[in-house]
């Protein structure tokens, strides 16, 4: 059978000023710019012996690879977290991906999609895709999507596609394995398994992204059931727990089943969100402003004589990942005052100070005003002066889970000392969540007494075994760990409860 796959992939947040356009999705900057027919299928597949890059549709093509049917790629294309996409953007690409299964009629479809995208015309970006696929396709070519964990799920998303298969990771380790679910779907339609039948249910609480971690309990204990369900082999089932910056009707964490009848997937999909409701009070923990964290890194080290490892604090609220700057400079301004020895923070974006830095040259002191260029409230600038210690392009191979088999582009990179405190200084925001973006300029991770990272969740697949401890820092952002301090318009009254903050 011939399989027609795509994909266009955004976490929107709504709240920020920036918007995503036409530009972002065409460049690379984590992952591959825009992929246009066959350069979708030799972008994405791995080398000879190789395993797929953690990329949905990477897996999807490697599990599609080992049976006899065809691949027709049509187009594939993400953008880092930011503002709404731009109507231009959206039409354009979403264009692009209609007319090409329109061309080819195909006997199914896969799309890797985010499932928390909004456009400037459009709330439910996602939902409007599947649409406008299942309108071109008809009622009986399967429509198969693969989701991010933070996808805000809505029923028009489980209307218009046969099955939606989302990441069971944060950090996201996952994403190719969900891709070759997401083949095996299409694999048992194609061979005549009929449509499953659909529940779709919404938890009424939002859950702050920095307690999202599958590792840890509540969030580990809740996928636990989704194998438990998958197990039993009638139904399968999924959660996501949503971005909780999306001021969109549908934002908030969402379960669904599937099943072979609608009394087992509204069962399973019941049974679910009562587990996920009833550990609403344990999405919670312990969060510090900068000058705390800092002083608690500081205490900790000093109290630290078995050698335990570093101590990171995340910098959760400046998280390029999830539509921060990465600029800001309060909790870098925090280790300076507090006469942190041994400290690093990155990866901080100023392509301005970088260029200056190149220009200088290694062993160059200079006078800079470094990052807070954002317009963050409560945020500046900071004026001070640097010692250039390293240079580098900004191509860096990683090296961990999350970003296997990715090529990062960061620009021109600068690594900055001011007293016992080191600067990884970029010119293109990339979240810190591989351990080679310390290693690229010369810093072995090991070695710090504290790492200061600009990421909320995925740091911790690469930095936990490192560890001596991790901190959650509140230090201002675009990115609020507590959603309550948002201006909600569109999200509904009764979805805006979270768990207590401490």
């Amino acid at each position: 059978m011939r399989i027609a796959i795509g994909g266009f992939q955004h976490e929107t947040n709504t709240f920020s000023p920036t918007p995503t356009t036409w530009a972002d999705f065409a460049a690379a900057d984590t992952w591959p710019g825009l992929l246009e027919g066959e350069a979708l299928l030799t972008g994405m597949s791995p080398a000879p012996g190789s395993a797929p890059s953690n990329i949905p549709i990477a897996g999807f093509i490697a599990a599609a690879r080992q049976t006899a049917h065809t691949l027709i790629p049509i187009v594939w294309c993400a953008a880092g977290p930011s503002g709404r996409v731009t109507r231009d953007a959206f039409e354009r690409i979403v264009g692009m991906l209609t007319d090409g299964i329109a061309r080819v009629r195909p006997e199914a479809v896969y799309l890797d999609l985010h499932g928390a995208m909004a456009a400037e015309h459009i709330d439910d970006a996602d939902g409007e895709i599947l649409q406008r696929v299942r309108a071109l396709v008809g009622a009986d070519v399967p429509i198969i999507a693969s989701l991010d964990l933070h996808a805000n799920v809505s029923q028009k998303m489980i209307e218009h596609a046969d099955v939606l298969v989302a990441y069971r990771t944060y950090p996201h380790v996952d994403m190719a394995a969900t891709g070759a679910r997401a083949f095996n779907w299409i694999a048992r339609r194609l061979a005549g398994v009929p449509r499953p039948h659909a529940a779709w249910l919404r938890a009424p609480y939002l859950i702050p992204m920095c307690w999202q971690c599958t590792d840890d309990a509540p969030a580990r204990d809740l996928y636990a059931l989704l194998d438990h369900i998958d197990a039993a082999g009638e139904d399968s089932a999924s959660f996501t727990m949503g971005f909780p910056a999306a001021d969109v009707e549908k934002c908030g964490p969402a379960v669904w089943a599937y099943g072979a009848s609608a009394q087992s997937a509204q069962d399973a999909a019941q049974g679910l969100l009562d587990a996920v409701n009833a550990v609403e009070a344990q999405f919670n923990g312990e969060i510090f402003s900068a000058q705390d964290a800092v002083a608690h890194a500081i205490a900790t080290g000093r109290d630290n004589r078995d050698k335990s490892g570093p101590v990171v604090i995340a910098d959760a609220q400046d998280n390029p990942g999830a539509g921060g700057s990465a600029d800001t400079t309060t909790l870098l301004k925090a280790l300076i005052a507090g006469d942190a020895k041994n400290a690093v923070l990155g990866l901080l974006v100023d392509p301005h100070a970088a260029q200056r830095a190149h220009a200088a040259g290694a062993g160059a002191r200079l006078s800079l005003s470094l990052g807070g260029k954002s317009g963050i409230a409560g945020d500046s600038p900071l004026e001070a002066e640097f010692l250039v210690e390293r240079l580098h392009d900004g191509d860096v191979t990683a090296t961990g889970s999350v970003f296997s088999g990715y090529q990062l582009t960061l620009g021109l990179s600068a690594l900055l000392a001011i007293g016992g405190v080191r600067v990884i200084v970029v010119s293109k925001p990339v979240q810190l969540l591989d351990l080679a973006l310390l290693r690229f300029i010369g810093i072995e991770p090991s070695e710090q007494a504290i790492i200061a990272v600009k990421s909320t969740v995925h740091f911790r697949a690469d930095f936990a075994p490192i560890a001596g401890k991790i901190l959650i820092c509140a230090a201002p952002g675009a990115f609020p760990l507590d959603p309550r301090q948002l201006a909600w318009t569109r999200l509904p009254e009764w979805m805006r409860r979270m768990p207590a903050a401490r």
